[in-house]
């Protein structure tokens, strides 16, 4: 573990960032029909209550990574593999992360360009920032969540006076019960992006001001899935539900739509930005979790000597992953059900050794 410490702000940028990750771009809880917007809320409530779950094994190892205090719950070796698996786990979402930013600035802009040269880019800037440190990591964030707050503003103030909207498209609420939208809260939408939020669990002890995490993980899951279930309203109600349904990229075609006055055209650029901000930071505390995890685990002293080599096993996971976007989608389920186990029945099964080891001290006591 570094010698580091980083804010509440930067803390709650890089949580704000990474919710939004590639979920503000792709279809997000189109399953739900016209009342995902219903089912992201519900998500973000599910998002607050695995805080829970998290916080209250954070308060007991306040000052241990997450594969350090996953070891004293489970045991040393138990615990350890457990560790692994979470760090590779970290790994493979990073790849999948980049691969999808790969796939979007294929088909938007650089249509010409190879992927390998895309991914490779992206992961070697990745790399270089991770190598100067978690507080250089968090300072970008600081930065570029103001960016992203001009970009979303620009980019709805257009699309709201486009004209292309029609809020009636999203009616009428509750269509076809609560069935679809429950079905669709859980497992997909609380696991992603709710449930990933557990790799900050390599980021906490790094905190100057511990006391704060409540209430900027809180905040956090709450800003983060209200701008989605905007998203979301915005997409049906400029595109439809079918097309918005069809289209990998929905946002994309809605910003895309924007045409203004003769000239104020091909805003999907915002976007393009917008992706590649969200990513670079989702990725980055994927990356960053997988490669302090793992130098934890090998007693590693400096995490940047394994930096590089991991690196470069993303990347291939990123080319080898799938052959095109749709093959990618349809795997989306096997990724879905590894995040369940590891991000909501682990730690939950965590909380239950936890609680039970406290009852048996104080009966002991």
């Amino acid at each position: 573990m570094e010698r580091a410490k980083i804010s509440v702000i930067q803390l709650f940028s890089l949580m704000l960032i990474f919710n939004m990750g590639t979920a503000v771009v792709i279809s997000y809880g189109a399953k739900a029909g016209k009342d995902a917007w219903v089912a992201i809320l519900l998500a973000m409530c599910g998002g607050v209550a695995l805080f829970f779950i998290h916080y209250y094994s954070f308060r007991q190892y306040p000052h241990l990574l997450f594969t350090e205090y996953i070891r004293k719950i489970f045991g040393k070796y138990l615990g350890w593999v457990l560790g692994l698996i979470y760090c590779l786990f970290f790994l493979y979402i990073c790849g999948r992360n980049v691969r999808e930013f790969g796939d979007l600035i294929i088909s938007s802009t650089l249509t010409e360009t190879p992927l390998l040269v895309i991914n490779l880019t992206f992961i070697l800037v990745i790399c270089y920032v991770i190598h100067l440190g978690i507080e250089v990591l968090g300072r970008s964030a600081e930065v570029f969540i103001v960016i992203l707050v001009v970009l979303g503003a620009s980019g709805n103030f257009l699309v709201l006076v486009s004209g292309d909207v029609d809020f009636e498209r999203i009616r009428p609420v509750l269509e076809h019960g609560w069935k679809p939208i429950l079905s669709t809260t859980f497992p997909t939408l609380i696991s992603f992006p709710f449930g990933e939020m557990l790799a900050f669990t390599m980021l906490l002890p790094y905190l100057n001001r511990p006391q704060l995490v409540k209430r900027v993980w809180i905040s956090a899951v709450i800003l983060s899935g209200l701008i989605l279930s905007w998203t979301v309203i915005l997409n049906i109600s400029v595109l439809g539900l079918g097309p918005m349904k069809r289209s990998n990229f929905p946002l994309l075609m809605a910003v895309g739509k924007v045409h203004l006055l003769e000239f104020i055209e091909r805003m999907d650029v915002i976007v393009v930005f917008t992706l590649l901000i969200t990513v670079f930071f989702k990725a980055s505390v994927y990356l960053y979790g997988g490669v302090i995890g793992i130098a934890n685990l090998f007693k590693v002293d400096n995490y940047n000597h394994i930096l590089l080599p991991i690196g470069t096993i993303v990347i291939f996971l990123s080319l080898a992953m799938s052959s095109s976007f749709s093959e990618q989608t349809e795997e989306v389920l096997v990724t879905m059900y590894g995040i369940v186990v590891l991000f909501i029945a682990i730690p939950l099964i965590m909380l239950f050794v936890l609680i039970i080891r406290e009852y048996v001290k104080k009966k002991i006591q």
